[in-house]
């Protein structure tokens, strides 16, 4: 999957957030790609209504969990999409954390036998992605996929992951956004989306990776971390919290709105456009 098909912006939701309304609107405002989270079924419903409802937009998982969704399952869902919407959808996958997975094993272990299976079953490699945060997943990830996913992330964690996956790699990296003036007011509102990670090992050893200290990670976080992880203030300043990620060697954003979703993404498009 390219550049060109994924757009510089996209709009990340949960995998039933998205309206064949919803899917129609932004693609007039000119967000290039759907990114689908919270680990769709092996069956992947949903996708194929946004996608009939559309033209050009893509639609990506953000991401199937391989834990909860067995390879060939989701593979028979990829060409099922694929042979009516061919090039239109990003296959992304991932480990999932252990505090969820009762199965939970070594993970990279795990991921190599998923992508063999995917081989196997002949889901090409350019299009599917792996949601990836330290220096191993993510070489794995430009190996046996198109690149790498990361969540809840800096900027800096961007221009590691690109060192890391080398220039030709996909990069697509999901920030937060709070559309709101008041520093204060928009820590608040990003809290409860953001501290529930807090709980999660492989966020919080990425975020320490990243020198943020013990106080930063303790719940409910720090305002420097909040900074960092939740773009906020007018829209230019947004606009400009977003765009840094581009310039530290990612080739798209998904933008995950907290707050004002609808009015929030009419407010962005245009500005955004302007670095499309």
């Amino acid at each position: 999957m390219t550049i060109e098909g994924l757009g510089r912006f996209g709009v990340w939701r949960g995998y039933v957030g998205f309206t064949p309304q919803d899917a129609r609107e932004l693609e007039e405002l000119g967000y290039g790609t759907l990114w689908l989270g919270s680990s769709p079924p092996a069956e992947l419903p949903v996708i194929e209504s946004l996608l009939d409802a559309t033209e050009s937009i893509t639609v990506a998982t953000s991401i199937v969990n391989i834990w909860s969704a067995p390879a060939k399952q989701v593979a028979e869902s990829f060409h099922r999409i694929d042979a009516r919407f061919p090039g239109r959808f990003l296959l992304g996958l991932g480990a999932g954390h252990p505090e969820h997975t009762g199965e939970y094993r070594k993970p990279y272990d795990a991921l190599v036998e998923y992508f063999d299976e995917l081989d196997a079953a002949g889901v090409p490699k350019e299009r599917r992605a792996l949601a990836a945060l330290g220096p191993r997943v993510l070489k794995l990830a430009a190996d046996r996929s198109a690149g790498a996913l990361p969540y809840l992330v800096t900027t800096e964690h961007t221009a590691r992951a690109r060192a890391v996956l080398g220039p030709d790699a996909l990069l697509a990296t999901e920030h937060k956004v709070v559309l709101d003036e008041d520093p204060v007011r928009a820590r608040a509102t990003a809290r409860p989306r953001v501290e529930f990670y807090l709980d999660l090992q492989n966020y919080v050893a990425n975020l320490r990776r990243l020198g943020f200290t013990d106080e930063d990670v303790t719940k409910p976080g720090s305002d420097r971390l909040y900074d960092a992880l939740v773009a906020h203030g007018s829209p230019e300043s947004v606009v400009d919290q977003l765009t840094a990620h581009l310039t530290a060697g990612a080739d798209h954003v998904a933008i995950q709105i907290l707050d004002n979703e609808p009015a929030a993404l009419r407010t962005l498009a245009p500005l955004l456009a302007k670095h499309s």
